[in-house]
């Protein structure tokens, strides 16, 4: 496997690691949006969130915890953001929590800027959606 997020776990490439523990690592961004941009991976491989161990999972959300109160000290302000899967926006197949530091200036704006044509749904649509998800 080639993945970018593996080599770096198994420090086959560089990084500039803030933290790591047995099944996470967090470290800065090699291209970040925003000054102190930080990524937090599994060390194992996975493509999304629900392919992760329970352990796995644990642990990487534990270091996000951990490290989030860091990251947000440099700016007061953190998004905190995961791209499940290629179709969300995911660029390395391979998970990783972003933690970027915001500001009013850095004109990013909130989510819901992401999306031009959001949905407008009934009460009855968002009902339906609802039961779908919980009954999945």
């Amino acid at each position: 496997m080639d993945c970018i997020f593996c080599k770096i776990a198994n420090k086959e490439i560089s990084s500039r690691i803030i933290t790591e523990t047995e099944n996470s690592i967090a470290f800065l961004d090699a291209f970040p949006v925003s000054r102190g941009h930080t990524l937090v991976i599994p060390k194992h491989h996975y493509e999304k969130v629900q392919d992760m161990t329970s352990l796995d999972n644990a642990d990487l959300f534990k270091t996000v915890y951990q490290v989030i109160s860091k990251v947000d000290r440099l700016t007061g302000a953190t998004l905190l953001a995961v791209h499940n899967g290629k179709d969300s926006g995911q660029e390395i197949p391979h998970v990783h929590v972003h933690l970027i530091p915001r500001e009013l200036s850095d004109q990013a704006g909130p989510v819901h800027s992401m999306f031009k044509d959001m949905p407008k749904l009934s009460d009855e649509e968002l009902d339906e959606l609802c039961a779908k998800i919980k009954n999945v």
